[in-house]
């Protein structure tokens, strides 16, 4: 979960969770994962946060969004 103490910033640590979760299967290509007030209840962090996490998610090719609809995961990471 998220290390308050870390030097690492709680948005890296997010988006880490995240991408383990996709690469363990926990959330399987063509999925949707956690809106941002989802993520941020569970991991305890705030929604400009859970935000940065899942934008920063989309940027590395991990998941895509679907206006109106969320981010679902891509079916692999793009280079």
């Amino acid at each position: 979960m998220i290390d308050p103490t870390s030097a690492v910033p709680r948005w890296q640590q997010a988006h880490a969770i995240l991408v383990q979760r996709i690469r363990a299967g926990t959330y399987p290509p063509g999925t949707r994962v956690p809106s941002v007030v989802a993520l941020s209840e569970e991991l305890g962090i705030s929604i400009p946060t859970a935000q940065k996490a899942l934008r920063q998610l989309r940027e590395d090719g991990w998941t895509y969004t679907v206006p109106g609809l969320g981010s679902y995961v891509a079916d692999r990471p793009q280079a």
